[in-house]
């Protein structure tokens, strides 16, 4: 459990569970025209634990504020990766530290897990994710046309540094929890 203030409130990152499902939901439905379903959401849950899923919500107030979803993959002969598969906030509590705080605990989750490596899709459109991912040491690795529906681009982004003892320190820096954005 993580706590960190959100203008003024309080932030507690948990597990995401299926009773959380409604507000992901809605809170899924408000941000992407085609999102996932229910049972995508259901069948991710099934697999934490296992298959190296995580999921986590973030909560403000007892409200669902925001979730993310991380996959860790065991490379074999090669290093772990992660992948985040998603990180949402509603818009009433966007740029208030709660991206900050789900990419701090899953970078957390990653490299507890052993990647040493990370990446992630975003909308070529979203100038702000492109920010925040920079912060975290993110950089365009490639593009996918027409990846999101209504044919927006995304852009492939990577993090090589994950498994550096320096990058601790970085989500140190970035973490609300402890004073950083």
């Amino acid at each position: 459990m993580r706590l960190l203030g959100v203008g003024g409130a309080v932030c507690v990152i948990t597990p995401m569970r299926r009773r959380h499902l409604r507000r992901v939901m809605r809170i899924e439905a408000l941000t992407y025209e085609r999102h996932w379903t229910r049972s995508v959401f259901e069948s991710e849950l099934d697999q934490v634990g296992r298959g190296g899923r995580h999921y986590v919500v973030a909560r403000s107030d007892g409200d669902i504020v925001g979730y993310a979803g991380l996959w860790v993959v065991a490379g074999g002969s090669v290093p772990t990766e992660a992948h985040i598969t998603n990180i949402v906030v509603d818009e009433a509590n966007r740029r208030r530290g709660v991206a900050s705080a789900l990419m701090c605990h899953l970078g957390r989750v990653a490299r507890a897990e052993g990647a040493t490596a990370w990446t992630l899709e975003v909308r070529a459109t979203a100038t702000g994710a492109h920010e925040l991912y920079r912060r975290f040491g993110f950089a365009p690795a490639g593009v996918r046309r027409g990846y999101y529906e209504n044919g927006t681009d995304a852009v492939v982004m990577w993090c090589h540094e994950l498994g550096d003892d320096d990058y601790g320190h970085r989500l140190d820096a970035l973490d609300p929890n402890r004073g950083g954005r």
